[in-house]
């Protein structure tokens, strides 16, 4: 230790036995049940003393008859007496005395510092016993009539080398008069001159005496005084001399040659250093009265002692004042009396020593004169309960908030006496206190008060009568909570464990303050002991037991606590297993509460689970079943895990009842599941209210909440998210009857989050409120209206069109009072009355309306109705400038035009269109103002089709018919009328887009009219075909194959046949099987019509293709005769005839010819060939009358066979070198013949080219020939060019003149043979 600071170190010395205490002889005594001899003493306390009563002044003995057994001779126990858990020695105050078997305490002068519950305690090797009773001590008799009590408890806070604090208790009883303050006196020990310190009383219960003597001891005592007068003097405080701290440890230590401590001396500084700056300067203390400073030396301080000069400095100057100016201080504090009142100062201190003054330290802080430290606010509810037959229990609520809190006084009054009696005459620090020195069977009622130093709060509110009578078989049922139940564990780690447990059902006569839980171990089956794991209660309904054995087992039970006291345990729990939990997920939630019970939904809430496995809990998880149903029934609420520990259940069924649990998981998964809720019924209880959303006209928003079943110990408990609101100064709550109010101090994004009330002491009144961002936004333009008022409008100002294209500005008010104005504002200059304007308010409506006949560019701008209602105002502005303005001046001169127009006939609806089902469009007008010398004029791009005259109705329709449309419809039409009024015109334009959307609506008629698609085969492959009511040549219509549109091929083909609509697929495969359909386009959505050709329909379909097919190669190829023959030939005797005919047939046919049924070779008279496969011909060199007969060619292959027959006839007549040959078509008509003119026999050959046939080398007389057609011909000579090129038919060279034909039969006219060669070009073109 030196002058700059000490160091310390302690070290614990035991000491077991005092030499000479027990014989040599003896045997060490040892601990458990043996002792001295072998054997336990037991010690019985008999003859005791009870509850005792005093007065200050007087002398109290308390004294009880111990009893040990067995006696042993010159055997002494341990004797302790102690006072509120304090050990008393013997001082001139208390003496104790052991007379061998009886021991008492005796207190010489009793002084409230007396009272308390006083202990005897008797200790042997073998155990102790303890005995208690309570002691109390009321106040002498006044000395003045009316004067307050005497302090209490005087006591010297802080001592230094000048300066002590002196504190005291304030007394119980003022009698009827307010205390005014204390006066403290001194007195140096060792003379009986007693010194007043104070010139005036202070309130406060401390007060700093300086003026010290350093190194003389002092003793205090301190006196009360109110109007009436003085108190008596307190007790007369310990000793305490005036000296430095370490001074007076310094000396402590001398007194024993070994106290435990190390001091450590550190080298003095050299002389005649200045010393630095004071350290650490603070205001401890500041009342109203004075205000103390305290700092701490400086590290350098010179080599003698340093002292202290105090300066102040008035806030807001630069003055610095010295305070201590004669006598510097020698102690690191001091007390600044005369200070003014709410004034602020601030404080520094410089160090002295014969080198000089130092610097000065860092000034406080601005310190405003005035009591720091408040009175305690009034303690809460009272209860009573009944005890004895002369006391009672009292239990209260505790001051909130209270700062340095003393202790509580109490005060009992018989019921209609109005006379208070203090219960007792010194504080007691905890909530609960017996009463004792009642009258029995009074009633009586109680308050309390809370102390501090700054003096006594309030009374709380008086409790309810209660009769002083022994609680057993007649006190108050339930006074205290029933016992907990549902214990758990959340937590298990080697040496401790933490439980959960459910609050009781009952809570008792006040709220719950706390849990007392104990613990014991079981071992092999068998509990063992109780053991308190928590001496001070806790308030949350879950605690850790330490101290456990890990792998032991372990019971546990609850009791629950309440004003009135501690309620009976709980039934002792399951027995659990102390081993530390290594899952890697959570461990339960705990502590489930419902809340908010309606009939389809509630609120659950819960605390996370102590234990959160290997990782940070991230979310929940929430079931829910109905009470009745099987374990497999539970379902979980949410399908995310939820952050919160809250969550509102919804979809409830009315009257059903449910459990709930709740899980937590983390990164590893979802941990064990809650214990289960108790069963809640889904019903919406008589009577329940809900939070109601407030906005007064300030502008304040406030939640509001009523209950209608409250009771007097009922409470409104608001939050934010189901936990305390975390900022106070947002909400402020108030509360007047059953009915409560949050009201927000400035609404803000912060104020988001969902707002409950829970209304304690009830069956579960309670309810909540979720300011979402949307709803703050409401709230606060609400709010903004309320403080702002405005005209509520039903409309804004808008504009309007009237007749003969008049302009109506107009709005109309929600609701406007007779006083009532109007401003009519155009760009901001204000309108009146007159022959432009004109202005009409109806206030009955709230309409309000200005009129202008026509627009100019003049009136383009801003228009503003302006209102004024008292204070109330609202404005609504319509801005008409640009292409706005011109719309509008555009439609009122329209509108005016239209008015003057329709003062003659004119047209109602414009010319449009109709469209019939039948696909006939109908061009159509509606028309008015009619009269018989109206006409109407129909034009097609400016050209009249048609006039109406002398129209004969007044109102109508005209209509124009276009019966099928084409594109050459499409146009400008026009209709107009006219008479002597005037005349009006309407158009309508049916080009381009107009005509398109025209066609469009045909189409959509024609696709309506459109059947089912079907399927039919045919000798190429199969056809999918529709049939339509009207087609026509302008209609699009798209094929698709499974949803894709057909690309067109050889062997996919489309097309239509008069009102049939067809696709062809040549050669179809399996690969064309599938969904067709065909799509017409009317511009809008189409129509589709579909069909699937797969499955058996195609089956069917390329069966029947197959068949045709067959069929149709048979017919193509059978053998045919397909140039036939004449009917009869006439020919003169000693011709050459030359017949040549086609032949047909794949493979090539089998010729074979005939003459009266024989078959007939070729010969050098009857030439018969058959060239290239194709050409038969049969020649006679020089027929003669044997030739003649029926001849027939019989042409065959595999597929079939064809004859044609000719019969030939011979005539006498001149022999003629020429040959007569004939060319016939397929029918085997006579085609060319010997007559036919040279230019007919010039034609177009189509199909393979064909090779040319040799001209005839003779040209034969002219015959006559007979035919089916009866036409007749002269020899032809064919000339074909090859392969499909021109053929040339010409007459034989030696034949330049007309032959003539002779008719057989007469009844025929004979065709000529230009007309046979015009049909058989014809036919050639065609192929």
């Amino acid at each position: 230790m030196n002058s700059e600071g000490e160091l310390s170190a302690f070290a614990s010395v035991v000491v077991k036995r005092f030499k000479g205490e027990v014989d040599e002889t003896l045997p060490v005594p040892r601990l458990g049940p043996v002792s001295e001899y072998g054997i336990t003493f037991q010690i019985h306390i008999v003859d005791t003393f009870g509850v005792s009563f005093g007065r200050e002044g007087e002398t109290m003995s308390l004294g009880c008859t111990v009893i040990i057994y067995p006696a042993l001779h010159r055997y002494q126990p341990e004797i302790q007496w102690y006072r509120d858990d304090v050990l008393l020695t013997p001082s001139k105050w208390t003496h104790v005395h052991w007379s061998g078997d009886r021991t008492t305490l005796t207190l010489t002068h009793l002084n409230k510092e007396d009272e308390g519950l006083y202990t005897l305690r008797v200790s042997t090797k073998s155990g102790y016993e303890t005995y208690s009773a309570y002691v109390f001590v009321r106040d002498a008799d006044a000395e003045v009539e009316g004067a307050p009590g005497a302090p209490l408890d005087v006591r010297c806070l802080d001592a230094n080398k000048d300066y002590i604090i002196v504190s005291w208790k304030q007394p119980a009883i003022d009698r009827g008069s307010s205390i005014l303050g204390y006066f403290v006196d001194r007195c140096e020990v060792g003379t009986t001159h007693w010194v007043q310190c104070n010139d005036t009383p202070v309130k406060f219960a401390r007060f700093p005496v300086t003026g010290l003597v350093e190194g003389r001891s002092y003793v205090f005592r301190v006196r009360s005084v109110n109007k009436s007068g003085i108190s008596r003097l307190s007790r007369v405080s310990e000793p305490v001399a005036a000296m430095d701290p370490a001074d007076r440890a310094r000396m402590r230590g001398t007194s024993a040659p070994w106290t435990g401590q190390i001091i450590v001396t550190e080298e003095e500084p050299a002389e005649g250093v200045v010393p630095g700056r004071p350290l650490e300067l603070k205001v401890t203390e500041a009342t109203k009265n004075y205000v103390v400073l305290s700092w701490k030396p400086p590290g350098e301080k010179g080599l003698e002692s340093i002292m202290y000069y105090v300066e102040k400095c008035v806030s807001g100057t630069d003055s610095w004042q010295r305070v201590n100016t004669e006598i510097p201080v020698k102690s690191p504090r001091f007390a600044l009396f005369d200070l003014a009142e709410g004034k602020s100062y601030y404080f520094r201190v410089r160090c002295c020593n014969s080198a000089g003054v130092g610097e000065p330290s860092e000034p406080t802080e601005a310190i405003t004169v005035g009591d720091k430290l408040d009175i305690p606010s009034a303690p809460g509810k009272v209860v009573p309960t009944r005890n004895t037959d002369t006391s009672v229990v009292v239990s209260w609520e505790a001051s909130s908030d209270a700062v340095e809190l003393v202790g509580y006084y109490i005060e009992g009054s018989v019921v209609g006496s109005n006379v208070w009696e203090p219960c007792n005459n010194k504080p007691v620090k905890g909530t609960r206190f017996i009463c004792h020195g009642l009258m029995t069977g009074e009633q009586y009622v109680f308050r309390v008060r809370a102390v501090n130093a700054a003096g006594l709060s309030d009374f709380s509110q008086i409790s309810e009568p209660v009769e002083v009578k022994a609680a057993i078989g007649g006190g108050i049922p339930h006074a205290s909570p029933a016992p907990p139940y549902g214990i758990t564990i959340l937590e298990c780690v080697r040496d401790s464990m933490v439980l959960a447990w459910k609050q009781p059902t009952f809570i008792g006569g006040a709220d719950i303050t706390g849990y007392f839980v104990d613990y014991r171990e079981v071992i092999d089956g068998v509990p063992g002991k109780w053991h308190e794991a928590n001496i001070k209660a806790v308030s949350e309904r879950a605690y850790r037991v330490s101290d456990l054995k890990e792998n032991r087992k372990y019971q546990f039970q609850v009791r629950a606590a309440n004003m009135a006291g501690v309620g009976i345990p709980s039934m002792p729990s399951d027995t659990f297993l102390c081993e530390e939990w290594t899952i890697a997920v959570p461990g339960p939630p705990h502590d489930l509460q419902v809340r908010e019970v309606r009939n389809d939904s509630l609120v659950l809430l819960w605390k996370p689970p102590v234990y959160q496995g290997r990782d940070p809990v991230n979310g929940f998880y929430v079931d829910i079943k109905e009470a009745n149903a099987p374990e497999e029934a539970w379902k979980g609420v949410n399908t995310k895990a939820t952050e919160k520990t809250y969550i509102k259940v919804q979809n409830l069924k009315e009257g059903e009842m449910y459990v709930l649990r709740v899980r937590a998981q983390n990164k590893a998964g979802v941990g064990k599941t809650s214990e289960v809720t108790e069963p809640v019924p889904a019903v919406t209880k008589p009577g329940t209210k809900e939070i109601v959303v407030d906005v007064d006209d300030d502008g304040i928003v406030s939640l509001n909440f009523e209950c209608g079943n409250m009771t007097p110990d009922s409470k409104f408990v608001w939050s934010k998210n189901y936990e305390d609101i975390p900022d106070s100064n947002r909400l402020n709550v108030e509360t007047k009857g059953n009915k409560s109010k949050a009201v927000f101090s400035s609404l803000g994004e912060e104020d988001t989050g969902v707002y409950s009330c829970l209304v304690t002491h009830t069956d579960g009144a309670s309810s909540s409120y979720s300011l979402t961002d949307e709803e703050l936004k409401r709230l606060l333009l609400v709010s903004h209206d309320h403080k702002f008022p405005i005209i509520p409008l039903k409309s804004d100002l808008a504009v309007e069109l009237q007749e003969k294209g008049k302009v109506r500005f107009w709005l109309q008010a929600e609701k406007i009072s007779a006083n009532g104005k109007v401003d009519y504002v155009f760009n901001d200059n204000v309108l009146t009355q007159g022959e432009k304007y004109k202005m009409n308010f109806d206030k009955n409506t709230g309409v309000i309306e200005m009129l202008i006949d026509s627009l100019t560019p003049a009136d383009e701008g801003t228009y503003t109705f302006q209102l004024t209602d008292g204070k109330a105002t609202n404005q609504s502005s319509l801005v008409l400038i640009g292409d706005v303005f011109k719309q509008l001046q555009k439609e009122s001169e329209f509108q005016r035009k239209e008015w003057f127009r329709k003062q003659g006939p004119h047209f109602i609806e414009g010319l449009g269109y109709e469209v019939t089902p039948e696909c006939c469009v109908i061009l159509k007008c509606k028309v008015g103002n009619m009269k018989k010398e109206t006409s109407a004029h129909w034009y097609k791009d400016g050209h009249e089709i048609k006039a109406d005259e002398h129209l004969g109705f007044a109102e109508g329709v005209l209509k124009l018919e276009i019966a099928q449309i084409s594109r050459k419809d499409a146009g400008v039409y026009e209709v107009v009328l006219k008479d002597d009024r005037g005349k009006d015109t309407s158009t309508l334009n049916l080009t381009d887009q107009g005509f398109k959307d025209l066609m469009n609506e045909v189409f959509g008629f024609i696709a309506s009219s459109s059947t089912p698609l079907k399927i039919t085969s045919t000798d190429e492959g199969i056809r999918l075909y529709t049939f339509v009511s009207y087609y026509n040549d302008l209609l699009q219509v798209t094929w698709h194959y499974k949803d894709s549109a057909i690309a067109f091929s050889d062997r996919i083909k489309s097309g239509v046949v008069g009102e049939q609509l067809w696709l062809q697929i040549t050669n179809p495969t399996e690969k064309d099987m599938g969904k067709y359909a065909i799509e017409f386009n009317d511009g809008k959505g189409g129509l589709r019509r579909t069909v699937e050709l797969s499955g058996q329909a195609f089956d069917d379909a390329f069966a029947e293709f197959q068949r045709l097919q067959a069929a149709a190669v048979a017919e193509r190829n059978r053998a045919r005769v397909a140039g036939g023959l004449p009917d009869v030939v006439t020919i003169q005797e000693g011709k050459a005839l030359n017949l040549t005919c086609n032949i047909s047939g794949n493979p090539v046919p089998e010729v074979t010819w005939l003459k009266n049924d024989r078959e007939i070779t070729s010969d050098e008279h009857c030439i018969l060939k058959f060239e290239s496969g194709k050409f038969a011909s049969f020649t006679i060199t020089a027929v003669n009358t044997s030739d003649s007969g029926k001849y027939s060619i019989l042409v065959k292959n595999k597929y079939g066979t064809e004859s044609g027959d000719f019969t030939l006839e011979i005539t006498e007549g001149t022999p003629d070198l020429g040959v007569t040959s004939y060319w016939t078509d397929a029918e085997g008509n006579v085609v060319f013949g010997p007559n036919t003119p040279k230019e007919k026999m010039q034609t177009a050959a189509t199909g393979t080219k064909k090779q040319k046939r040799k001209e005839s080398v003779a040209t034969p007389p002219v015959e006559k020939v007979e035919n089916k057609q009866g036409c007749n011909s002269r020899e032809l000579k064919e000339d074909k060019a090859a392969d499909g090129a021109t053929t040339e038919l010409k007459a034989s060279d030696s034949e330049q003149t007309e032959d003539k034909i002779e008719d057989v039969d007469e009844s025929t006219p004979a065709a000529s043979c230009d007309q046979l060669a015009e049909s058989a070009e014809e036919r050639d073109a065609t192929e």
